[in-house]
């Protein structure tokens, strides 16, 4: 069990939360943890480039001049992967790029990479609920009072966030805005401060936390 304090709107401490969480062993904590990025990076690959194959390029129905007597290679096609405007030879065709990982493997290298990151961790009681209207400033200054730099990249965990708080923080670059029912390895590790409220901890021990 892992102990975090949680902070106010303000930054000052206001309490402790526990989270516990099952993890990979150590021996095998990267490796999973690597297996996962590269499953979701490459999920996220649209796998649509195509070329056009000599069979496939407009043309070259004729021979494009006799076979002897002109000095030059002998050709058959004007659509040959040799020419310019021909097929091209081993070029890319539409195929999937999904890499296969049981979703006990998923969840154990989730539940692990958000343990490694404990220590980068800032649980904030009662998030931006005094935010009624959509205001970015609110959130940059709240950074501040919680000791986060200003061109950290802040990955922002809530159970249910408001219209104001998601229109708050989309035209802020360094800053992502997730549910906590919908975790990723990626964004979790990619991160250098995580900002988690109080209500999303409950909420992550309960979905993660049954296995």
């Amino acid at each position: 069990m892992s102990t975090c304090v949680v902070r106010d709107w303000q930054g000052k401490e206001a309490g402790e939360a526990n989270l516990e969480l099952k993890v990979a062993k150590e021996t095998t904590a990267l490796d999973l943890m690597h297996r996962a990025v590269l499953r979701q990076q490459a999920h996220s690959r649209q796998g649509t480039a195509s070329t056009l194959t000599r069979a496939e390029v407009r043309g070259g129905g004729r021979k494009p001049y006799k076979q002897k007597g002109t000095g030059r290679a002998r050709q058959g096609s004007i659509r040959t992967p040799l020419r310019p405007g021909g097929g091209i030879i081993f070029g890319p065709k539409p195929r999937s790029y999904n890499l296969s990982m049981n979703r006990k493997e998923r969840r154990l290298a989730l539940r692990t990479a958000l343990m490694a990151r404990l220590d980068d961790v800032i649980v904030v009681k009662d998030f931006a609920s005094s935010l009624k209207t959509p205001k970015t400033r609110e959130i940059t200054d709240a950074f501040g009072r919680l000791g986060i730099a200003a061109n950290a990249k802040v990955l922002i965990i809530l159970s249910a966030p408001s219209e104001a708080v998601v229109r708050s923080v989309r035209n802020l670059e360094n800053v992502k805005l997730i549910a906590a029912d919908q975790l990723n390895v990626f964004d979790l590790l990619h991160a250098n401060s995580l900002v988690l409220g109080e209500k999303a901890l409950a909420k992550i021990q309960e979905v993660y936390g049954n296995d």
